[in-house]
């Protein structure tokens, strides 16, 4: 398979993850930051009219995920970001068994097949590799996502007025640009105040980006993190 025009591929994290004994191994939850190309551009060289967003869309490969146990957690379209560029088009996020399982992923007929359509719609993206450190509950108001680097090991503090969701560390970036990250958190904001203050807020991060969603399509966040701390599926 080609090397993705997306994002540069880490291969220094990657090779930490080959040869892992399954008790090294375990879930974690890939956060997929999506910006769409207006129209789909094949690397074949094929002609189109369908929108990178359409492209994408013919690639979500359920099958491959499926068939190696993977979850697909989350996914919203964005309404509002500040902070860092691009500007983000849409989110996602699946939940892996294992690191094994997502390299045995990438080596799966079924897969490669599906992934020439991601290639086509996607201008950039990052998927980073995050674990969670603590969930709360589901609740009212809009869902907003802050992803920030903190070069101190700090970790985003909660927004006052608003109720967190979910929190991760950031493991790596499997595939991005040059930057790194560390933290991601969830939360929800009853009103137009608190949210415009959760779009501001950076918590002394030396890089932050804050993304507001509109109701997700899917979500199974909290679900996917506590079952998976329970052993379950």
């Amino acid at each position: 398979m080609a090397p993705p025009r997306y994002g540069k591929i880490n291969f220094e994290m990657i090779s930490t993850w080959i040869g892992r004994s399954s008790e090294e191994d375990g879930p974690f939850w890939a956060l997929n930051l999506m910006k769409y190309r207006q129209v789909a551009e094949y690397a074949d060289g094929r002609e189109t009219t369908r929108s990178g967003r359409e492209a994408d869309d013919e690639y979500v490969p359920r099958d491959s995920l499926h068939a190696i146990g993977a979850m697909i957690t989350f996914a919203a379209d964005v309404v509002d970001q500040r902070g860092s560029e691009p500007r983000w088009d849409r989110i996602g996020i699946v939940r892996y068994p294992s690191r094994a399982a997502f390299l045995e992923m990438q080596q799966r007929d079924d897969f490669k097949d599906k992934h020439v359509h991601k290639d086509a719609g996607m201008e950039c993206t990052i998927v980073m590799s995050c674990l969670p450190v603590s969930t709360g509950v589901a609740g009212e108001g809009t869902l907003v996502l802050r992803v920030a680097r903190f070069d101190d090991g700090a970790t985003l503090a909660p927004i006052v007025g608003c109720r967190p969701v979910a929190a991760f560390g950031v493991e790596g970036v499997i595939v991005g640009d040059d930057r790194t990250w560390t933290s991601v958190a969830f939360d929800r904001c009853p009103d137009a105040a608190t949210l415009e203050a959760a779009l501001l807020a950076s918590d002394g991060a030396a890089e932050c980006c804050a993304l507001a969603f509109a109701e997700p399509a899917l979500d199974r966040l909290i679900e996917s993190i506590v079952a998976a701390a329970e052993g379950g599926k």
